[in-house]
């Protein structure tokens, strides 16, 4: 029997999975070309669901669980929930008129998949079962190849979506499988009983072991992290530029949830053995991105190993959590973690925005070459795009350099000459990137423009567009507040 209790802690994911069921419906009689009401009512939805997140994490102390421990409610769980829906909001905001141009929403089809694939991020960050984790990981990905296909006629979408479909079942059978093998070693699916089974010391190392790389496989597909990142350029710049943002945006915040859930707060006494498989995607996630980036001409494929690179930080904080069997600097370094992957959720929100803002019927606007000039044309818009890219680099004062400073903080403050090591070739790593991202400023500012055409975009895109742009400069400015959540939010959930 359902207490009251449970239900308030899922919530969220019912208002999600109702208004998302009616949207379907009530979409079935609008008829307009932007689908106004539907728009509308998945925005509202969003909103409110965002709010009464962000309620339950700062109300929340501690952890509290619901059937039967499947599902966990706590603070870092539920900032992250928040922060999937403001982005999904910005995505859809972003994206409706590049999606009415190109005939996409003959149906509401990309709104109730969107509703649908946050759920999944949902489920997913609520996860505290080995089954429950999968199944909104399914849910997201279902979602996902549903959305990259949607414009029908376009071979090249089709043909992302193949690729996305065959390597995300691949990845998802490598996941399933490797919680297999820890089922079988520690005869429980849920996280908490893991932890105890694995703290223990009583089941074979070497099977726990064996099931943990594949479970760490299948999580480093998800963050896009080499040698599992073949998927992301191709999807990339396959993919409808709106639908891009989609997949490129909150859904890393959901797998870096998760990695917390299932290393963390699941196997963290065989952190000796997942650290060092963290380490090593770290490392040719940060070369293969940055090297690998400077050879694109297509914008959207060299954000796509941009975000490689990036996510090459991200694992670095991850795996300088443990230092010789103390657990103390955990704490600094997943809340690096988190603070630089819902940073760089903000600053991907812009960068594709400004594509999508570029992008005009028959005009995808997706090479470095079209940008040329844009400051010409528009300073608002290039200084936006620079204020991106300058903080994905990691230029002071803005919000990418305060990211990659607390991560570079995690791995020096562990004391091991090991890590300190790490973080200066990160560091290497990160002037190498700066040069493609300076090289789009220079075709922006220097280049002369190849077309005269004004930029225009609706009254909604230009104010979110200013808000999410200023942002990345304000986080920047003072960061220390974003920094503190993400922290009270780590140290509130790994305490319990």
């Amino acid at each position: 029997m359902l207490d009251k209790a449970s239900l308030i802690i899922v919530a969220p994911e019912l208002m999600l999975l109702a208004m998302a069921c009616l949207i379907a419906l009530v979409d079935l009689g609008v008829k307009t070309r932007l689908r106004t009401l539907t728009y509308w009512l998945s925005m509202g939805t969003l909103a409110f669901v965002a709010w009464s997140t962000a309620m339950l994490a700062s109300e929340a102390q501690t952890s509290l669980y619901a059937f039967g421990h499947m599902v966990v409610s706590d603070p870092m769980g539920n900032w992250l929930k928040c922060f999937s829906a403001l982005a999904m909001m910005v995505c859809l905001v972003y994206g409706r008129p590049y999606a009415a141009d190109r005939d996409m929403m003959r149906g509401g089809e990309m709104f109730t998949l969107a509703l649908f694939s946050l759920l999944g991020m949902f489920v997913m960050i609520s996860g505290s079962n080995f089954l429950v984790i999968y199944l909104g990981l399914e849910l997201l990905t279902l979602c996902s190849y549903a959305l990259v296909a949607l414009r029908r006629d376009h071979a090249q979408s089709t043909e992302a979506a193949m690729k996305y479909f065959v390597l995300g079942a691949m990845a998802s059978g490598f996941l399933l499988y490797g919680l297999s093998m820890i089922y079988g070693a520690t005869g429980s699916l849920d996280i908490g009983e893991v932890f105890k089974a694995v703290g223990s010391g009583r089941i074979r190392h070497d099977v726990l072991v064996f099931g943990l790389v594949f479970v760490v496989s299948g999580l480093a597909f998800k963050l896009g992290a080499v040698p599992f990142h073949m998927w992301i350029p191709d999807v990339y710049q396959g993919a409808p530029t709106s639908v891009t943002l989609m997949i490129g945006a909150a859904p890393e915040l959901a797998a870096f949830a998760i990695t917390i859930r299932l290393l963390v707060e699941g196997m963290i006494p065989l952190a000796i053995d997942w650290q060092q498989m963290l380490i090593v995607l770290a490392v040719g996630s940060l070369l293969v991105g940055n090297l690998a980036a400077i050879a694109q001409t297509n914008l959207k494929r060299m954000l796509a190993y941009s975000t490689i690179a990036q996510m090459g930080f991200v694992i670095l904080g991850l795996a300088s959590g443990v230092v010789n069997g103390n657990t103390l600097n955990g704490q600094y370094a997943y809340s690096a973690s988190m603070f630089y992957v819902v940073t760089y959720v903000l600053t991907t929100l812009a960068s594709f925005g400004i594509i999508l803002l570029l992008a005009r019927d028959g005009f995808e606007s997706e090479e470095i070459a079209d940008l040329a000039g844009l400051n010409q044309r528009s300073p608002l818009y290039a200084g936006v795009m620079a204020v991106c890219l300058l903080s994905l680099a990691g230029i002071p004062p803005l919000v990418g350099f305060y990211a990659k400073l607390a991560v570079l903080q995690a791995l020096v403050s562990s004391g091991d000459m090991f890590h300190i090591g790490l973080a200066i070739f990160a560091v290497m790593m990160s002037l190498i990137g700066t040069f493609y991202y300076i090289r789009v400023i220079k075709v922006m500012y220097f280049d002369a423009p190849i077309t005269v055409t004004t930029v225009s975009a609706p009254a909604d895109v230009r104010a979110v567009l200013t808000i999410n742009g200023a942002l990345v400069l304000i986080l920047g400015i003072l960061p220390g507040g974003l920094m503190t959540l993400c922290f009270n939010a780590v140290v509130k959930t790994l305490a319990t």
